[in-house]
Order: C-alpha cells, then sequence, then structure tokens
C-alpha cells in the first residue's frame, strides 16, 4: 500500500470521527434546550465543548471567536457544555466554522479540549428575570481588614492534638473545627448541656462586639462552626437545624470567594456571590426556610461584568463567566437555643413538627421501594441534565483504564452517560446502568450498554479482565437491619482486576 493511499485512509477516518462528534453535539443541543442547528450558513454558531460547564471561560474563548470576526454576542449558559456565538455577518461566521470545527484549545483547568461547531438559526435564551435576595438575607462587603483577615486565619491551628475536645476529623471533603459548642453531625446538633472548655477565639470576641455597635448582628454568638474548603469541595443544601440555634446565623467568609446557592421549596433557585472578608446574615425566611449550600466545583458561573460585587448572581447568559476557586476558610457563628423554636415555618421546624423525621427502612422491602422512588425514578427524570454535568472523567480512572493491557474486556457497572466507555480505544467496554435514558445517552455515543440492576448483572462468570464501578454503592438501599459496610454485588463474573470509587474513594 502506497503512502498516498494510507494517508487518505487516515483522513477519511479522521473525517468520519469528526462527523460523529458533531452530530453528537447536534443531539445534544436538542435533546436539552430544543434547538435545532441547521446544514445552511448562518450568523450564529453553537459552540460545543466551548461551555461554562466543562470550564471554559468567557476571556478564555471570547478572544479566539473575535479572531475570526465581529463578535456581536457571546450567550454561555450556566452549567451548560456548549455556548452561543453571533457574528456581525454571516461571511465570519463561516469562517470561524470553517476554521474552528475541529480545533483544540485550553480551559482554564489547562486541558485541551476540540471545539464543534455548528450553524442554527436563532438562540432565545429564557431569562431568569430580575430577582431579589431571599427575604431575611443580607450581605456585608469588606466587613473586616485584610489584617483581621491573616490573625483569623492564624488563629485556627490545624495541626494541633486531635484529642482535644473542640477538633473535628475532616468531613468528606473539608476541614472542621468547633468552638462553644460542638456540632454533632449525625444528628445536625448540638449537646447544649456540653460546653467546650476555652470558648469562642479571643479575636473574635472584639470583632463580634464591633458588628454589634455597628448593628450587622443582634445577638452575640456562643457557638462557631469553621469549615476550609479545598477548590472542588462544597457542602450539601441544608438548613441549620431549627431546635438547635436562634434565628441568626451569620457566616464571615475568608480566604477566597465563592458562590452559594439558596434555594426555596417552591424550586426557586437564588445564587448569591460571598466575596472574601464578606458577611452573610440570615434570618427570618431565609434562615428558617431557604435551603443553602455550596456546589462542590473548581469554577464558579459569575458576572462578567467588572462592577458586579457580591450578591446575586443573574441568569444573564450574556455576562457570565468563569471564577477560579481558591482556599476558603469560613467562620459561621451561631447562638445555641435554649428553648423550643416556635418560628413561623412549622412544616419545617423540627420543634414543631407533629410526626418524627424519617428514619431508616425497616425491611428491605420498605429499602427496596425508597430506591425506586428516589434512585431509579429520579434519574429517569434528570437523565439529560445529569448527562450534561459528567464530562470530565476522574484521573485516577483515566490511570487505571489506560494502564490495563490491550484487548482487556472491561465492565463498567452503573456507567451512567458512558464518559469512561471510551477512554481507552483499545479496550473492548461494555456498560450497564438502572437508567433507560442514561443507557441510550451511551448508545447515542456509539457505545455498547444495557439496562440491568447492579446488585444482579448479567454478565456469566470469568468474562471479564477488569470492572470498575464509580460512585454507584451509595445508591443502594440498605435496611435498618442489614449489615453495614458489606455489598452483596457478585463478583465471580470479573477475574483480575477492578476498582470501584464511591465519593473518591479508592478500594
Amino acid at each position: 500500500m502506497d503512502s498516498n493511499h494510507q494517508s487518505n485512509c487516515k483522513l477519511n477516518k479522521t473525517e468520519k470521527k469528526f462527523l460523529r462528534k458533531q452530530i453528537k453535539a447536534r443531539h445534544t443541543l436538542l435533546r436539552h434546550e430544543g434547538i435545532e442547528t441547521v446544514s445552511y450558513a448562518t450568523q450564529v454558531l453553537v459552540v460545543a465543548n466551548g461551555g461554562l460547564g466543562n470550564g471554559m471561560s468567557r476571556n478564555q474563548l471570547l478572544p479566539v471567536l473575535e479572531k475570526l470576526g465581529q463578535v456581536d454576542a457571546l450567550l454561555m449558559p450556566p452549567n451548560k457544555p456548549y455556548s452561543f456565538v453571533t457574528y456581525k455577518t454571516i461571511e465570519d461566521s463561516k469562517k470561524a466554522y470553517a476554521t474552528l470545527n475541529g480545533q483544540k484549545i485550553v480551559d482554564d483547568l489547562g486541558q485541551k479540549i476540540i471545539l464543534y461547531l455548528n450553524f442554527v438559526e436563532k438562540v432565545q435564551w429564557k431569562e431568569l428575570g430580575l430577582q431579589a435576595l431571599p427575604p431575611g438575607l443580607k450581605v456585608v462587603e469588606e466587613i473586616i481588614s485584610s489584617e483581621e483577615e491573616k490573625l483569623l486565619l492564624e488563629s485556627v491551628n490545624w495541626t494541633e492534638d486531635t484529642n482535644q475536645e473542640n477538633f473535628q476529623k475532616s468531613l468528606k471533603h473539608r476541614r472542621v473545627k468547633h468552638f462553644g459548642y460542638e456540632f454533632h453531625y449525625e444528628n445536625n446538633n448540638v449537646d447544649k448541656d456540653k460546653p467546650l472548655p476555652g470558648g469562642l477565639p479571643e479575636i473574635c470576641d472584639s470583632i463580634l462586639e464591633k458588628w454589634l455597635e455597628k448593628g450587622f448582628i443582634r445577638h452575640k454568638p456562643d457557638q462557631l462552626t469553621v469549615n476550609q474548603y479545598e477548590p472542588g469541595h462544597g457542602i450539601p443544601a441544608h438548613i441549620d437545624t431549627h431546635s438547635a440555634f436562634e434565628d441568626e446565623i451569620i457566616s464571615l467568609s475568608l480566604g477566597s470567594e465563592i458562590v452559594m446557592d439558596f434555594k426555596h421549596p417552591d424550586g426557586v433557585t437564588v445564587s448569591v456571590m460571598l466575596l472574601r472578608r464578606s458577611l452573610l446574615v440570615m434570618t427570618g425566611e431565609s434562615r428558617y426556610l431557604w435551603t443553602h449550600g455550596i456546589t462542590p466545583r473548581k469554577f464558579d458561573s459569575v458576572q462578567a461584568s467588572k462592577g458586579h460585587r457580591s450578591g446575586i448572581i443573574t441568569g444573564d447568559v450574556g455576562n457570565l463567566t468563569l471564577s477560579k476557586r481558591g482556599i476558603r476558610t469560613s467562620f459561621t457563628f451561631r447562638k445555641v437555643r435554649q428553648t423550643p423554636c416556635n418560628c413561623s415555618y412549622p412544616l419545617v421546624c423540627d420543634s414543631q413538627m407533629k410526626e418524627p423525621p424519617p428514619s431508616f427502612p425497616e425491611s428491605n422491602k420498605e429499602a427496596s421501594q425508597l430506591e425506586q422512588k428516589y434512585v431509579h425514578r429520579v434519574y429517569e427524570e434528570i437523565a439529560g441534565h445529569f448527562s450534561s454535568t459528567r464530562h470530565t472523567p476522574w484521573p485516577h480512572i483515566v490511570e487505571f483504564l489506560k494502564a490495563l493491557p490491550s484487548g482487556s474486556l472491561v465492565a463498567d457497572i452503573g456507567c451512567g452517560n458512558g464518559k469512561y466507555l471510551g477512554i481507552n480505544k483499545e479496550l473492548y467496554m461494555i456498560g450497564c446502568d438502572r437508567s433507560q435514558n442514561l443507557v441510550d445517552i451511551c448508545r447515542e455515543r456509539q457505545f455498547q450498554a444495557l439496562v440491568c440492576d447492579a446488585l444482579a448483572v448479567p454478565i456469566r462468570s470469568g468474562s471479564c479482565d477488569a470492572c470498575i464501578s464509580i460512585a454507584v454503592v451509595h445508591h443502594f438501599a440498605i435496611a435498618s437491619g442489614s449489615s453495614s459496610g458489606t455489598c452483596s454485588t457478585p463478583a465471580a463474573w470479573w477475574e483480575g482486576t477492578h476498582l470501584c470509587l464511591g465519593n473518591g474513594t479508592r478500594v
């Protein structure tokens, strides 16, 4: 075979791969947003892989697009793996289409990604409209000086004797210390009869007195929880226990800014920017009814305009970019409640609830029903959105798969949208998942996948060389009488190597 023929074969293979990726991008857009691409040139292009959701910031993408023509608008929807660019002329958009399609660009994580462009007729993005902070919530900027910030951070000794009463070992993804009273995460409460020795750090006393004098807070706290977050870590959405603490919850952000999400029971979500050295004060409805939490990620979607400071992150897709997180330490002050809570929100108040809070299921049947309702049904409903947020593979798993011998047969149990099925082209991989809709997404991506239960995998014993099961085990229902720490998953059908990761733990 001559070299020209080999070159043509290689080019044809590359073109086929490119077309597959482009078609996949079209299907993703249609499935997520109902927007169809067109075969003729227009002024508007959708840029697959060029979205905030996969680590591409406005500051990084816009200059690349502007080199090819005058850009009228760049819309970057939050948490989506694509963006939309509108050029001044069709000639400019055609130039961008021809030049950037299939080209590599480095994202904010330093990873090279390939852009895939398609023409669309128009983009009508639903704006969230003007939003207000949750009632009772306020943010005070620059409430302390940089020198006070330095002293506060130095007042927490993370390396001291771990036997001390006010030291708590790291929770899953953050370091925690308590002062005044220890907060018990097993029941989300404090032991009011067992205050910790030493009280709050001495430096906090003068700062709290100053806030009281200026009217920023109404009560002097007697409990402090210090959390330290690495980039990529967060805290689940929650409401501070009503019976444990008084109305006012205040949190001081040190070291780095962060976006905190507040959610009302009716589904309304408000994202709030907490700048470095700012104070968050929650009272009334925002404290008792709205959940608050921090999504675990390394970048936050924030306003691109330089004049925007703390407060609400709006849904203006034409003014969003990424902000890289740093190490953030929060000082959350609370006053321990000595009497039952009589707030105006009895449906979410543990002091006023007529029924006890939900407990662990008592039987395997009850556990199975809970799994069906809160795992199986939920994943069927959110499959499209879930897939759009699951595009970056974990490095340890990539390393594991690429280290396997060529030709190995590998099973991915709980494969989701199949993001690991194509990591190593030298492997024969088959995936399975309980969600039909996620398996359909795998098949759209030309992966081999089937629907099955991870506790009853229909694969012959000894037929696989390796197996992975990533972030799956914590979805299994376990009745209260079951033995904790064990899993009945049949393992006889793989031989050799396996990797089972749940919440980042390798076993």
